[in-house]
């Protein structure tokens, strides 16, 4: 911050009877503490990303996909990745409406050109035809940040060992393999049952992107898994956060046959009810069938996150459990319907098979 006298001052400096002491030049800049520490973060929690989570190499591409509420992050995460790599590039794009809508045309074919994306934009791009391309046919790694804020991107979630989440996800993969039911219950009113298949349990959201084709949320911590299309009833009971809102009063999503039949709430239940209808208006009858689908579930394993009212932190809470509702096409599924909203549930009890994987908010390992 500049400091500079003004005509006050000056005219006090005039008068014999005042004679200032000798100040230092008034045009250097001081920086204030607050400032020197948030910058000190950033560029810390930056360098762990390209250096720990994306194990960046110095000959790989990099593209680095900003919008303006994520610009200072985004800046960051550049600037940290010219630290290693002199092929970096940072594109600042419009924010988009919604998760799930696709980055403009420009952008996406960019994406298919790099080894490495970095995308902290403020809604997800995880789940579009952009980033399935890049990672899945043209082998990118990608670490999206949905929703990142200042706050999330220098504490809580981001400062976990992610080799030791990496760890305790391996070790739960091997505890679920041919287990095919599952129920879910709590004691806001949550009772859920519905089949998976175990071959299809998502594992890498774990912080290490270290291998081609890999995508995943930073902060990172989740296991998660698509229902079968068709096979879920009952009653979900979303007591902690929907979207960006941590919840004063519990959203419930009944559910047959994998769908949402309806909803009940306070004001939070009319706002989901318009989400949804408006991303209805830019589908097709078939496309708009699908919309209510029961898209993912999972888990969240990193220790160090907190339910804050941020969807990208706290899905990750370890001892809370998800529901996705909307696209599932990146797991697999045949909902293509341009919007996936995430709800999570406090102290759930979770059950596969005869195996209890968190009660009462308690993870079983």
């Amino acid at each position: 911050m500049a400091r500079r006298k003004s005509k006050r001052a000056d005219a006090e400096a005039k008068k014999p009877q005042k004679k200032p002491a000798k100040k230092a030049e008034s045009d250097e800049v001081e920086v204030e503490p607050e400032q020197e520490d948030i910058s000190e973060l950033l560029a810390s929690s930056a360098d762990m990303v390209v250096s720990t989570c994306m194990q960046m190499r110095s000959w790989e591409n990099v593209l680095v996909i900003t919008d303006p509420p994520t610009a200072e992050i985004g800046q960051a995460l550049y600037e940290a990745s010219s630290r290693i790599s002199d092929r970096v590039l940072m594109v600042m794009m419009p924010s988009t409406s919604q998760h799930g809508d696709e980055p403009p045309a420009p952008v996406a074919d960019l994406m298919r050109r790099q080894h490495i994306v970095l995308a902290p934009t403020r809604y997800s791009l995880t789940h579009t035809r952009a980033t399935h391309t890049a990672a899945r046919k043209e082998s990118a790694r990608i670490a999206t940040m949905p929703g990142i804020t200042l706050d999330i991107f220098t504490k809580g979630g981001m400062t976990a060992d992610f080799a030791e989440v990496k760890r305790d996800i391996t070790k739960v993969g091997g505890l679920l393999r041919k287990k095919r039911n599952v129920r879910v219950t709590s004691e806001a009113g949550t009772d859920v049952e519905f089949r998976i298949d175990p071959r299809k349990w998502k594992l890498e959201d774990n912080g290490i992107l270290s291998r081609p084709k890999q995508v995943s949320n930073l902060p990172a911590g989740k296991v998660f898994i698509m229902p079968r299309e068709g096979r879920m009833s009952g009653r979900i009971v979303i007591d902690g956060s929907w979207d960006s809102t941590l919840l004063d009063e519990p959203l419930v999503l009944h559910v047959e046959d994998g769908m949402i039949s309806h909803i009940e709430g306070s004001s939070i239940a009319d706002e989901v009810r318009e989400q949804y209808e408006a991303a209805a208006e830019r589908l097709g009858p078939k496309e708009q069938e699908l919309l209510w689908t029961v898209a993912e579930f999972g888990f969240g394993m990193n220790p160090n996150a907190r339910l804050i009212g941020n969807v990208l932190e706290d899905e990750k809470v370890r001892g809370t459990c998800y529901f996705a509702i909307g696209d599932n096409t990146n797991l697999g599924g045949s909902a293509s319907v341009g919007i996936h909203v995430t709800g999570v549930l406090r102290n759930p009890k979770v059950m596969i098979d005869d195996f209890c994987v968190l009660h009462k908010g308690d993870l079983v390992v």
